[in-house]
């Protein structure tokens, strides 16, 4: 039997302080241009807007898989 994992869910600025790489208004602005699919790791309840952290882990995952078959 496989485990699932708990995901954890973060606003913009407390996920900029995880991840000090990523300013608050860089990771907004990756929502709002919605790069390399960015929005499948946010979740819209009400008028807040927070981050899958699991989800987000892959989006940068992704982002290196994308970015080594550039310099290929």
């Amino acid at each position: 039997m496989t485990e699932k994992k708990q995901d954890e869910y973060f606003t913009f600025d407390q996920m900029s302080k995880r991840f000090p790489i990523f300013s608050e208004g860089a990771l907004r602005w990756h929502r709002m241009k919605n790069t390399n699919n960015f929005n499948k790791c946010t979740r819209k309840i009400g008028r807040r807007i927070i981050i899958s952290l699991i989800d987000f882990q892959e989006w940068m995952d992704n982002l290196t898989e994308v970015k080594k078959d550039l310099n290929k």
